[in-house]
């Protein structure tokens, strides 16, 4: 399991918290997703030989947000 933290620019609010942790939630090898709306970040916990880095990304962007 590895651990990622990523910079996210546009989330603002409940919903935009939700759509993340769904968005990226629902990847498979995702064991967990936090997001905190304060420091504009989200963590991720997940399986590389499953997902990476990069799907993480794309699934972010899916959701109208912009990973920094």
């Amino acid at each position: 399991m590895e651990n990622v933290t990523l910079s996210v620019k546009g989330m603002s609010c409940g919903h935009c918290v939700k759509a993340v942790e769904g968005g990226v939630g629902e990847l498979n090898g995702v064991k967990s997703v936090e997001v905190s709306l304060e420091d504009a970040k989200v963590t991720v916990a997940f399986d590389p030989s499953q997902v990476t880095v990069e799907d993480i990304k794309e699934a972010i962007d899916d959701q109208g947000y912009e990973v920094a």
